[in-house]
């Protein structure tokens, strides 16, 4: 049927749902990390990423928690409307009222009063997450209308920025593997734009040919949903545990060598607010939750899995940061690390491994830019949705893919410096998406379900950071990044 809001298309494993985050979080992010560990110190850095990872473990929860509430509110305004149908004389509550009391006025009245029993006979338990709802979808439950219409600022302007970000990242580091000298010099040639590639061909052309590569070839899974690139997603996560090990190992050899160059300083606050900006995205995944979590089959381990996923990709992030830091001077380290092993033959002296390692951004991009497409098609069409209604095939299939794919493409062909539209508007907007919004969206939930499923109720999904004090103590962190970000913007800016 098309224009459903809640379908979640065709269920999976856990252990696939566990390989989706993986490659959602484990981006560029990881690339970049190394760089940042040395301009602000071992100890600086050890300290910052776990306690940022900790940080959004809990916001996840929240989401998860947020979800399974959601549910609940569903079943509970379904069976509401049931009861309105099925009442001979004129009910005194209309739909619009159904809707009122479910967004403003719960019900008082406990639904778990009333026994529900599945298919099979046994009770149905009101937390299940069996609909997709997203988290606009979840802000039209919980917030007000400010609430909702800050929330969709802040998710399409992150969004669209991840798009763009990630459609130029994949044609630049193709054009880099095709027109740059990846020879053991490589590292001390400067290109421009203009410069040619092939014949009379210039990088920039290049560069558009890969981007149309890239929207060709990706483009198409902005009209299906995420589980249409399960293959694809497995065989990329593969992809990225060979080039991590790769590196790791080879840092690892070489320090054991002995001829390792790092000496990190222990602390540098001066490379405190780059470092925070790269941990910050290096553990983002909590948009695209209810697209991830709601199709996996057997959910009665998603937290211990979402915890090992979080315990995994730290572990990665450390070990992966501490052998280059003290592999490599961090004066020669690049930003993006991938390139000290691709211009250096006294690191790895053979050329398909460099290229490997050379095309590895491509491998974590490509993977992201489907998952982000969906979560962002399916944001609109919540956006635009309402209840009891559906969407023409066309525009359900053909127009909002086409609002979601074509902006970041246009951007993506028009430049490939997108650093002020990281540094400012994805900067503030990570920050809400990641701490601010998923904190709201729990405490507004639990305000929202105990009148009415009743303080006996129990969330199955519930998060263990269950008390308030959780709750505001994000929301402090949050201000005090805000402040954070913005201060180093007119410190930077007055420096200039």
């Amino acid at each position: 049927m098309a224009g459903g809001i809640n379908e979640t298309g065709e269920p999976y494993s856990a252990f696939v749902g566990l390989v989706y985050m993986f490659n959602l979080i484990v981006g560029t992010g990881a690339l970049t990390m190394p760089k940042a560990f040395a301009t602000a110190g071992w100890v600086v850095s050890l300290s910052l990423l776990t306690f940022l990872g900790f940080m959004s473990y809990m916001t996840t929860t929240f989401v998860i928690e947020a979800m399974a509430a959601a549910n609940a509110q569903l079943r509970w305004k379904r069976r509401e409307q049931e009861e309105v149908d099925d009442s001979d004389s004129t009910s005194e509550y209309s739909d619009d009222d159904v809707m009122g009391r479910g967004r403003s006025e719960p019900e008082t009245k406990p639904i778990l009063s009333v026994r529900e029993y599945n298919e099979s006979g046994g009770p149905v338990d009101h937390f299940d997450i069996v609909e997709r709802v997203e988290m606009g979808q979840m802000a039209s439950m919980f917030f007000n209308k400010v609430g909702v219409n800050m929330f969709y600022i802040c998710i399409i302007v992150y969004l669209y920025g991840d798009l763009a970000i990630y459609a130029a990242a994949v044609p630049i580091s193709l054009m880099e593997v095709a027109c740059g000298n990846h020879s053991c010099s490589a590292g001390s040639v400067k290109y421009n734009d203009t410069d040619p590639c092939w014949g009379s061909v210039t990088r920039k052309d290049a560069y558009r040919v890969f981007l149309s590569m890239f929207t060709l070839l990706l483009g198409p899974f902005t009209f299906f949903s995420a589980q249409k690139t399960k293959y694809l997603q497995i065989l990329t996560s593969l992809m990225r545990w060979i080039a991590f090990t790769m590196m790791i190992i080879l840092a690892l050899i070489r320090i054991g060598k002995g001829t390792g160059e790092g000496r990190p300083p222990v602390a540098s606050f001066s490379g405190v607010p780059n470092l925070f900006g790269v941990c910050v995205y290096s553990f983002m995944c909590q948009h695209s939750l209810p697209s991830l979590v709601t199709p996996i089959s057997d959910k009665k381990r998603v937290g211990t899995l979402v915890l090992a996923d979080y315990v995994l990709i730290l572990g990665f992030y450390l070990l992966l940061s501490f052998t280059a830091i003290f592999c490599f001077d961090s004066s020669l380290l690049h930003d993006m690390y991938t390139l000290n092993f691709t211009d250096n033959c006294n690191v790895l002296d053979i050329p398909f491994l460099r290229y490997f390692l050379g095309l590895f951004p491509v491998f974590t991009i490509s993977t992201n830019f489907p998952i982000i497409a969906v979560t962002l098609r399916n944001n609109w069409k919540t956006l635009f949705h309402r209840d009891g209604g559906t969407y023409p095939w066309v525009v359900d299939r053909v127009v909002f893919p086409l609002i979601t794919l074509v902006p970041p493409i246009v951007v993506a062909f028009c430049t490939h410096n997108l650093e002020s539209l990281v540094g400012i508007t994805g900067s503030y907007a990570g920050t809400g998406i990641q701490y601010i919004i998923p904190a709201c969206l729990v405490f507004y939930s639990r305000r929202h379900l105990e009148p009415v499923m009743g303080r006996d109720a129990i969330n199955k999904h519930q998060s263990p950071f269950r008390h308030a004090f959780w709750v505001w103590f994000v929301w402090l962190w949050a201000a005090s990044c805000l402040i954070f970000v913005t201060a180093n913007i007119i410190l930077t800016d007055t420096k200039k």
